[in-house]
């Protein structure tokens, strides 16, 4: 199990590499100039000249390449004494740190934060505003798939037991139809029943986030109710698949010779369900709710938008919209890590419910 998992860390790390020299070289040869973005198009040659020289822009792209690894990873190398040197560890802009192995009389091996650049808009870091956005749409992410996981599973068995019966047939009408409306169009038709023609009756707002200001006494508070549009919203669609693919697995394993023996040994019903055929069932449901997850966390922008849910998603619009690179660049290589942590938990559980995975 241990090199199952070591061989699946060291492709995780591969990929990411990947991803930090694609996104670099990519927003790198993208034309417009951040100093200009910066001060505006009026800024004189000698501010544009520093700015660019502070961003390092004036340097060789192999060796800004080579800052913006050393920049992004946790162990990186740096200049200590010299705040002329294109490697200083500048302290305000590194955060903690930690000198590990002194090289030299100016340099050292250090352990520090990963640091994606500031804005160039706010001039905020850019981890400080990714953190904040995703902190909301991992929120909006666990609800909806919670809700997606539990529901969908449920009704996928009792699709399974009561084959071809009315509820079956009519949860097999509700999967297709779950899967085939866009997103954005189910917040918009939700928006408008439940928070404009019901409100009344419901007490749901057509936008707001996880905390509300009241201007009156309260001041900033945590407003639950905002969730739960969003999160149904984004939970229908990996709802219907859970559903599908619950139904189906689990069908395909009940018609096994397994299963078969186990009924012939006395096995109670409950039991060949649960624990042998539901467990078997599972690797593709995984999968999808790996899948799902993976693409909620990274973002579901326009449910975001319609809700004004300030999530990642609406980070990295109003980033477009500006030509903000390196919010970008961080919220691109910020959705790959998460991507890359999931599907690696997903083939340690893989690995848990398939021995053959293991060994595969």
């Amino acid at each position: 199990m241990l090199s199952f998992i070591l061989h699946r860390l060291s492709y995780g790390i591969l990929v990411l590499f990947g991803v930090v020299v694609m996104i670099f070289f990519l927003f790198n040869i993208l034309p417009g100039d951040p100093a200009r973005m910066m001060l505006g198009q009026r800024a004189d040659m000698a501010s544009v000249e520093a700015i660019n020289k502070d961003l390092g822009r004036d340097k060789p792209l192999y060796l800004q390449f080579l800052n913006y690894l050393n920049d992004l990873s946790p162990l990186s190398f740096h200049n200590t004494k010299d705040p002329d040197s294109y490697w200083y560890l500048e302290h305000e802009k590194y955060g903690r740190t930690l000198t590990l192995i002194p090289l030299g009389k100016d340099h050292s091996l250090v352990i520090k934060e990963p640091y994606m650049r500031r804005s160039y808009q706010s001039k905020r870091n850019v981890s400080e505003i990714l953190i904040e956005g995703f902190i909301n749409t991992s929120i909006l992410a666990v609800v909806a798939m919670t809700f997606a996981i539990v529901v969908g599973i449920a009704i996928g068995i009792a699709c399974a037991i009561w084959k071809n019966s009315f509820f079956d047939r009519f949860s097999l009408v509700f999967s297709v139809l779950g899967m085939s409306l866009p997103s954005f169009f189910v917040a918009i038709l939700f928006a408008w029943i439940f928070a404009f023609v019901l409100v009344r009756y419901t007490g749901l707002n057509m936008t707001g986030s996880l905390f509300s200001v009241d201007d009156f006494g309260r001041g900033e508070y945590l407003d639950l109710k905002n969730l739960i549009l969003p999160a149904i919203t984004l939970g229908i669609r990996p709802l219907a698949i859970i559903v599908e693919l619950t139904r189906n697995s689990l069908l395909e394993e009940l018609s096994q010779d397994y299963i078969r023996t186990a009924r012939a040994k006395g096995l109670g019903k409950f039991r060949i369900l649960f624990k042998h055929a539901l467990k078997n069932a599972l690797n593709p449901v995984v999968t999808a709710i790996s899948g799902w997850l993976a693409s909620l966390l990274a973002g579901a922008v326009f449910v975001e938008f319609i809700f004004d849910w300030k999530g990642i998603g609406v980070v990295i619009v109003n980033a477009l919209d500006k030509y903000d690179f390196p919010v970008i660049m961080g919220a691109v290589l910020f959705i790959s890590v998460i991507l890359i942590i999931i599907n690696f938990f997903v083939d340690i559980i893989y690995g848990m419910l398939d021995p053959r995975v293991r060994i595969s």
